[in-house]
């Protein structure tokens, strides 16, 4: 059986702690068809989730790990928190229409879902035992935060491997949720050192009492993402269309771990839209085969994830980290407010709205104005896309970032530049519409990783070349979901 696509018991000691323990800590499960519709399956767990704080380890905020919950991050909305993204910010007619994932409980961030179906499926088969084993969370950042969060509610020993230079920020957070800092490991290098944070897990993994949910090659990752993000896409679409006539041109992500893109599969065969996949041009790996460094936090590469379906995407798309980080300074400083306001004419609550978006997510709106611009898109087209994080994971960002790329201080004429740069100036360069012998060279990258490195046979490896494979991974849905009622029982 596929590690991660467990859908029966393996083993029943494990299991039958796993009961007893969670029984004991007053643990529900939420069903994945639950997340993906909260207002229609949860509205009744809603005045017991009231008392709980949405940043608190409670059992309960375990039924906030979906897209609706309302800017309180208590309340739970009839359509999930989204920005509306105009000509006179973006400088293109399409609406960039962008899901805030900030809204999700304990992380401010949507890998808390990633990591719920990452660990589901090994938990409610007793291959995760809750009271022995150490959950391992391998991340470029926000995953293993997750990932530790969950583990906390359920009262598991979690261990976070993230590269020592991500934001300050995210070692704070892990520092005040884990109890023991030599559970944090921290990896060589930055964003784009996957490979060190794998050979990290890969000494842990000696240790019997170390499990590997590793996001990039989980597919419970894909899974939930498909099953709940993309029907949480499709819902702010359709709550935008009430006239009838937008049309949802594409579905753009950073590729990240390729959970995420996965709601554009969903969103391609109920939508007809587009998946264009985004990448940091200072490491091309789709584009150019390319490598590098670059601080896009969130979109680890220099490999392609075993769970990302390449032959379905209709583009890759570069964007630098020039743009985001340049952006984050004219989003989340006075004088690049100032411009905003003062130059570009935007209302004080879109700017203060501007603090929902962290690096990949500014990152993500450059990709679908770049987008918008290569396929001319006008007012009636729609251009749907996640923002990960907000802006308070990457306070620490802002000086660096001032210190890189304008040492002479950031005022309004360089924000001003920025701006231009970087939206205005935004162009159709280092994008691909994928053929298919690109789509073959892409999907053949990764067999180096996986195959040759991590030990994939080839066989599961080749298999991901067919959408049916893909398509049949939701069948797991129902059973898990069988599976946690009755665990739940």
């Amino acid at each position: 059986m596929t590690p991660g696509l467990e859908d029966t018991i393996v083993d029943r000691d494990a299991y039958e702690r796993n009961v007893e323990h969670l029984h004991e800590r007053g643990v529900v499960l939420p069903k994945i068809s639950q997340l993906a519709d909260p207002v229609g399956q949860l509205s009744d767990r809603m005045e017991a989730l009231n008392a709980a704080d949405p940043d608190a380890a409670d059992p309960l905020n375990l039924f906030r790990v979906h897209w609706h919950n309302g800017d309180d991050r208590k309340s739970l909305a009839d359509v999930p928190e989204h920005l509306v993204l105009g000509e006179d910010l973006t400088g293109v007619k399409a609406k960039i229409v962008v899901a805030l994932g900030n809204r999700f409980p304990m992380i401010d961030c949507h890998k808390v879902l990633a990591a719920y179906g990452c660990l589901i499926p090994r938990l409610m088969s007793g291959v995760f035992d809750a009271t022995r084993h150490r959950a391992v969370w391998p991340s470029t950042g926000n995953y293993c935060r997750g990932g530790v969060a969950i583990a906390n509610l359920l009262g598991c020993r979690s261990v976070a491997v993230l590269p020592e230079g991500m934001s300050q920020e995210r070692f704070d957070w892990l520092n005040a949720w884990l109890a023991d800092p030599n559970d944090i490991y921290r990896t060589p290098g930055t964003e784009s050192n996957v490979k060190e944070i794998y050979d990290a897990c890969y000494d842990l993994a000696k240790s019997p009492e170390n499990l590997i949910l590793n996001q990039f090659a989980e597919y419970g990752n894909y899974i939930i993402h498909r099953a709940v993000t993309g029907p949480a896409m499709e819902r702010i679409f359709n709550h935008l269309n009430k006239f009838g006539t937008l049309k949802p041109r594409a579905f753009v992500s950073a590729t990240g771990s390729a959970g995420t893109i996965a709601a554009g599969d969903y969103l391609k065969a109920s939508l007809g839209a587009q998946i264009g996949a985004i990448e940091a041009l200072e490491c091309p790996t789709m584009l150019y085969n390319g490598y590098g460094e670059h601080n896009i936090q969130g979109i680890g590469d220099k490999h392609v994830p075993l769970i990302q379906n390449v032959m379905n995407a209709d583009f890759v798309i570069g964007v630098s980290d020039r743009a985001s980080d340049g952006l984050n300074l004219v989003c989340n400083t006075t004088a690049g407010r100032s411009y905003l306001s003062n130059y570009r004419g935007l209302r004080q609550e879109d700017i203060t709205d501007l603090g929902n978006l962290g690096l990949s997510s500014l990152a993500n709106i450059v990709g679908a104005i770049k987008y918008a611009k290569y396929m001319d898109l006008g007012s009636d087209d729609v251009v749907l896309t996640v923002a990960t994080d907000g802006a308070k994971m990457y306070q620490t960002e802002l000086g660096i970032a001032e210190r890189k790329f304008y040492p002479a201080g950031f005022d309004a004429v360089r924000a001003a530049e920025a701006y231009g740069r970087s939206i205005l100036g935004a162009t159709t360069d280092h994008m691909i519409e994928m053929t298919r012998p690109d789509h073959e060279r892409v999907f053949n990258l990764g067999y180096y990783t996986w195959v040759e490195q991590q030990g994939t046979t080839l066989e599961d490896f080749d298999r991901r070349r067919d959408q049916a494979f893909w398509d049949g991974l939701l069948d797991l849905v129902p059973v898990w979901d069988d599976m946690i009622e009755a665990f739940n029982r």
